[in-house]
């Protein structure tokens, strides 16, 4: 079988890649120039071939485009995103909500469910934080945004102001502040994970990954673990900065969760590196491997493919794309395919 995947990247286009895994074959099928830095992709979860992306610019914008069974590309719509540089988007049935890194808002786009388009104008949420690295922590710059269901809350990673803030829907429908996680000075939280009850966050400034147990607002969540997202972590400050944290769903193939990170800009001649945590006992953060991947600057990675085998990942300065096996029970991985034409990966998706 073979798998379309979309490329966001920090040029201006987003690139279709057709993965054959019996061949080992990674072969870009087409490309959509839609503007700068399509850096992040998300798909409507009621009509998948609707994807959204945000161009990182000073005016923000949300690009609508429409994928046929090929995986090219039609544009449907530009939209302001509600702020500068939106680096995050998350697709709901009803509205696409939208971290506005460098101006610290919230952007709230209302869908309409029957056929995912906009349904009313956009509003915003302001953000407010700061913490003490002053070039980066000068501001509140969300970084992700990530619903609980279960709880019923938005989760978003503040990276300027050390927290993660905690919404939730009033009656009328919107979405208000309620609470948040705490971190410690200069951590700087970047994206989140969620399993079993607990809250993982990848700190990326301080290259740190927190695990907390995670009960429903109004109850405070409590810190159990924090250790580094590394073997060998260099002194800090340095470049060496965590990027992308995610726990697959287990499965038959693969019944143990493991928590998979990405770090970038290792100056190993191997490249950049996945570290692999075991998290099934309460409470535990242990790292149990680590897998050089030949990329540079590492972003992101995604999983995708029967039982969640297979990941692709990317280097923004090298190395183009690549996707890997899980083998030996999920701690280790083969590499399957590779592309290095592919200008500056930043996000994946699987069509």
């Amino acid at each position: 079988m073979v798998y379309r995947i979309l490329v966001g990247s920090y040029s201006d286009e987003i690139v279709t890649l057709a993965f054959d895994p019996d061949a080992r074959t990674l072969e870009a099928t087409s490309a959509l120039k839609v503007g700068h830095h399509p850096s992040w992709l998300t798909a409507h979860p009621a009509h998948p071939s609707l994807v959204r992306t945000g161009l990182e610019q000073s005016d923000g914008r949300i690009i609508t485009v429409s994928y046929d069974e090929s995986g090219k590309g039609t544009i449907l719509s530009d939209v302001p995103s509600g702020g500068q540089d939106p680096c995050c988007l998350l697709a709901l049935e009803d509205e696409i909500l939208v971290a506005n890194y460098s101006s610290g808002t919230i952007g709230i786009l209302p869908l309409d469910p029957k056929n995912a388009q906009p349904a009313s104008a956009l509003s915003t949420i302001q953000l407010r934080g700061t913490g003490p690295n002053a070039a980066r922590q000068e501001g509140s710059h969300p970084h992700q945004v990530l619903v609980h269901a279960e709880n019923e809350e938005l989760l978003v990673a503040d990276l300027g102001a050390d927290i993660v803030h905690r919404l939730q829907k009033t009656t009328s429908g919107s979405w208000e502040l309620r609470g948040h996680v705490g971190f410690a000075a200069g951590g700087g939280p970047r994206h989140v994970a969620l399993h079993d009850g607990a809250l993982f966050t990848l700190l990326e400034l301080g290259s740190k990954i927190v695990r907390h147990r995670f009960p429903p607002l109004p109850a405070l969540p409590k810190l159990v673990a924090s250790v580094p997202t590394m073997a060998h972590p260099p002194p800090t400050p340095n470049d060496m900065l965590a990027a992308e944290v995610l726990i697959p769903a287990p499965n038959v193939a693969f019944p143990t969760p493991y928590l998979y990170l990405s770090n970038r800009n290792d100056p190993s001649p191997e490249g950049d590196t996945i570290a692999v945590f075991s998290i099934s006992a309460p409470d535990s953060l242990d790292l149990v491997a680590e897998f050089r991947t030949g990329l540079r600057h590492l972003r992101g990675l995604v999983f995708g493919g029967p039982d969640a085998r297979y990941v692709v990942a990317g280097g923004a300065n090298g190395g183009g794309v690549k996707v890997f096996e899980r083998i030996n029970g999920g701690t280790g991985f083969a590499l399957v395919a590779a592309l290095d034409s592919v200008n500056a990966p930043t996000a994946f998706l699987w069509l």
